[in-house]
């Protein structure tokens, strides 16, 4: 499999089933809530987090705090105060979604920026919330609800075939704590078969400054169509910064794999001065997802259409 999609959020700024009763695997909630048994099985109690998992949750909830108390995370989708034209709309377009934040070598992702192609997904994407024993019932009902109202929206905004699903996810967002994090392989292993041992090891060292991340990917048959993808949420954060993770990177994963510091208003800019999605991240969505455009056109063959596109979406302004 190929990795051509990676995105990391704010970093100031396969399961066998043994390993659900085994010491030293991570316990998920992955059951399908709608089903029933004549039998249920009780659950474990949720394990008590580690020293650092609270020291963690400690420290995004202060972070949380000073950035709304600075005027930041805003939620208002952008306003008056943040205008932008069609000409603005086409650079961030080909800047977030035809150029890479992260190149693989060594075996490492590092941050480095490079020119790409357009990549989106063709097949129906259909999103699986997965739980941490570490998530309390009343975290976990919030977030469902959270995923299937913003699933519902990025559907309205693409056009594309965009669920929510307990069967048959190509695309799982996992609530995990440091703690789970850490022993996460065996888990990632089974939702995505053959993954990079590069995204795992990513994945279960990330250190507190990445909040959350996603890793969209692809068969090298077909290197512009995403096949599979995994989120990953910390399950630490507060309200706010656990729902920006959800708009984040559910939003990179369909696509825009990278930031603008030029853009404005938008959460594909670390300045962290909006947490969730805005008008002018729905309108970035609609071009990625126009017909007109095809995965693997590269920067200098999109241009043209993405222009055309952005004055038609903006009415006709440039």
């Amino acid at each position: 499999m190929t990795t051509p999609g990676i995105r990391r959020g704010r970093a100031t700024g396969a399961l066998a089933g043994l390993c659900l009763v085994l010491l030293g695997c991570v316990p998920l909630d992955v059951a399908d809530p709608g089903a029933t048994s004549p039998q249920p099985t009780p659950r474990a109690a949720a394990p008590e987090p580690s020293q650092a998992s609270r020291d963690l949750m400690t420290f995004y909830a202060r972070y949380e705090q000073r950035q709304l108390t600075s005027g930041l995370l805003r939620t208002d989708g952008g306003g008056v105060d943040t205008p932008y034209s069609a000409r603005q709309l086409a650079e961030n377009f080909e800047r977030i979604a035809l150029y890479d934040e992260y190149t693989l070598r060594g075996g490492r992702f590092i941050a480095q920026q490079s020119e790409s192609r357009l990549r989106r997904w063709k097949e129906p994407v259909r999103v699986r919330p997965v739980f941490g024993r570490s998530v309390s019932e009343e975290q976990k009902t919030g977030d469902r609800a959270d995923l299937d109202a913003y699933v519902a929206r990025l559907a309205r905004v693409t056009g594309a075939d965009i669920k929510t699903s307990v069967r048959g996810a190509n695309y799982h967002v996992l609530f995990l704590n440091t703690d789970e994090l850490r022993a996460a392989g065996p888990i990632l292993r089974d939702l995505v078969p053959g993954i990079d041992d590069a995204i795992v090891r990513d994945i279960t060292e990330m250190d507190r400054l990445t909040f959350c991340s996603v890793y969209a990917i692809s068969d090298p048959e077909t290197p512009n169509d995403y096949e599979t993808a995994v989120a990953i949420i910390r399950a630490e954060h507060p309200d706010l910064l656990r729902l920006g993770c959800i708009h984040e990177e559910i939003a990179q994963g369909l696509g825009l794999a990278n930031d603008s510091r030029d853009a404005r208003p938008s959460i594909f800019n670390d300045d962290d001065e909006f947490a969730l999605l805005t008008s002018h991240d729905e309108q970035l969505l609609r071009i990625l997802y126009d017909p007109r455009l095809t995965p693997g056109l590269t920067p200098d063959e999109a241009r043209p259409l993405v222009q055309q596109i952005a004055a038609e979406r903006m009415g006709g302004g440039s």
